[in-house]
């Protein structure tokens, strides 16, 4: 989590969150036992951590481009600016917390997905923990700026997921593409752009390609007082099932055999 708009929002969460004695759906109970609580140390874990802190101790320098809504680098009229950003900053501010990336892993390794995608890659944290979890999928991750797309793709290189696709772009022109180049999504990782209206607008263009197996991550979904209206706007979607609140992170299935429900869960692995 990089931001909270509101710190008492913790608090306000804790009040609600449940643990896995208030969990009557046994497929959310299955899943908050062997995802949100499990804490295994998995081989693939320890590698990817050493990439973060060798990102952490970094030199280098590269040119970066945002188009989201971070927002220090977008202008009032929506036009972009470049800069140089130190690789080691780019990490400490925008990487995925290696518990957060952990849960990830778990995750995806719960559902197995066949078709993954990614928006915001970064340096390609995140991209790992979830690739790992199932190297067989269809693994598409989208990011703005070409620098940084290509720097994750060298750490991609090193630990041989080359398979990886990295689409490069401002994500109002590269989705529509993706979109047609694919049938079905069984996952989705939102994590490009924190405005209410572009997370809303993403939403609503995968949803269509949403298959009953499908599951959607939105982070930092109390990033800002946007991104959460957002979160609650989502949870009202009929065909989201069951929605889980994690504080940071939001989760929502479409299993039609579920029941409608949301939760609000205690965050322990």
């Amino acid at each position: 989590m990089k931001n909270i708009f509101l710190p008492i929002n913790y608090l306000a969460y804790l009040l609600k969150a449940r643990g896995a004695h208030g969990i009557h759906s046994p497929f959310v109970f299955d899943l908050y036992n062997k995802v949100i609580c499990e804490s295994p140390d998995y081989y693939d874990f320890p590698p990817i951590e050493h990439l973060r802190k060798r990102l952490l101790t970094s030199k280098e320098v590269i040119e970066t481009i945002d188009f989201g809504a971070g927002g220090s680098l977008q202008t009032p009229k929506g036009g972009t600016k470049i800069r140089n950003s130190k690789i080691k900053n780019i990490a400490r501010k925008s990487a995925i917390p290696a518990k957060e990336g952990r849960l990830l892993f778990r995750l995806v390794n719960f559902v197995q997905p066949k078709t993954m995608v990614e928006m915001g890659t970064s340096l390609g944290i995140s991209t790992l923990y979830q690739y790992k979890a199932c190297p067989r999928a269809q693994m598409i991750t989208m990011e703005g700026s070409p620098a940084t797309s290509t720097y994750a793709g060298v750490n991609f290189k090193i630990f041989k997921a080359e398979a990886i696709k990295r689409v490069v772009g401002d994500f109002a022109e590269t989705l529509p593409e993706i979109l047609k180049s694919i049938d079905s999504v069984d996952y989705v990782f939102f994590d490009g752009n924190h405005r209410k209206e572009a997370t809303m607008e993403y939403f609503h263009k995968f949803l269509p390609i949403a298959s009953p197996k499908s599951v959607f991550v939105f982070d930092d979904i109390r990033w800002s007082t946007g991104m959460y209206k957002a979160w609650k706007e989502i949870i009202q979607e009929p065909t989201a099932t069951v929605t889980i609140d994690l504080f940071s992170f939001g989760l929502v299935f479409f299993n039609p055999t579920q029941v409608k429900q949301h939760f609000v869960l205690k965050n322990w692995g």
